[in-house]
């Protein structure tokens, strides 16, 4: 027969044991995020449970949080494609992050006792230059854990919550260029500026970095 999807799709592969949804939901947040689903690409519920191997309503189950992540979208008659952004959409989403962080930052240098929150921010940058030397993934993968911890960290619940529901639609911004692209403008100094701004109190030090760091991922994503 032939494959669905006219091809391999190595992200996706007959799943077994326990946690189907949990399985299914990772095996497509891959398969999107990677480019093996592209942008625009319809997601046929009887190929797709063909190929995990799972009912059509458990499939259903693992598709709906990537809805909610902004990765895929619902068109006129209800059939889900993989979400197409444009340039435009994502200079927005990192206008957005700056926003967010900015409040973040500025929210962190508030705090009168901040030692512990520094001290864990100064490691997730270990993590990211140790990353560097591994590989663009995991260097990828340790920004945003970075990034994640400052929302985290400032301690406000709703600005955690802007800020992840925008990571599907980050993601698909890596996915419009290439990782190559969208790594090679993250400057290793302005996570350390980001992180000394907070440590010294400095806010506009902070928000400086984060602004130039968001501003020319952005340009080297729509490059």
């Amino acid at each position: 027969m032939t494959p669905p999807y006219g091809g391999a799709l190595p992200s996706l592969q007959g799943l077994t044991g326990k946690r189907l949804r949990e399985q299914a939901l990772a095996a497509l947040r891959t398969a999107i995020t990677s480019g093996e689903l592209p942008p625009g690409r319809q997601l046929i519920e009887t190929e797709l449970s063909e190929i995990l191997q799972i009912s059509r309503g458990t499939l259903r189950e693992a598709l709906r949080p990537l809805e909610q992540e902004g990765l895929i979208t619902a068109g006129p008659r209800g059939h889900l494609s993989v979400r197409h952004i444009d340039a435009t959409a994502v200079r927005d989403i990192y206008t957005v992050r700056a926003a967010l962080e900015s409040l973040a930052v500025r929210t962190l240098c508030e705090l009168p006792d901040r030692d512990t929150a520094v001290k864990l921010l100064h490691r997730a940058v270990d993590a990211i230059d140790a990353a560097r030397e591994a590989s663009v993934e995991l260097w990828l993968e340790a920004d945003t854990e970075f990034h994640r911890s400052l929302c985290q960290l400032a301690g406000n619940k709703t600005l955690l919550h802007s800020w992840t529901s925008l990571e599907g639609s980050r993601r698909l911004s890596v996915v419009f260029g290439t990782l190559e692209m969208g790594s090679a403008r993250m400057s290793p100094k302005r996570y350390r500026d980001i992180v000394i701004g907070i440590e010294t109190g400095d806010a506009s030090l902070s928000i400086k970095a984060i602004n130039e760091h968001m501003n020319d991922v952005a340009k080297s994503l729509v490059a």
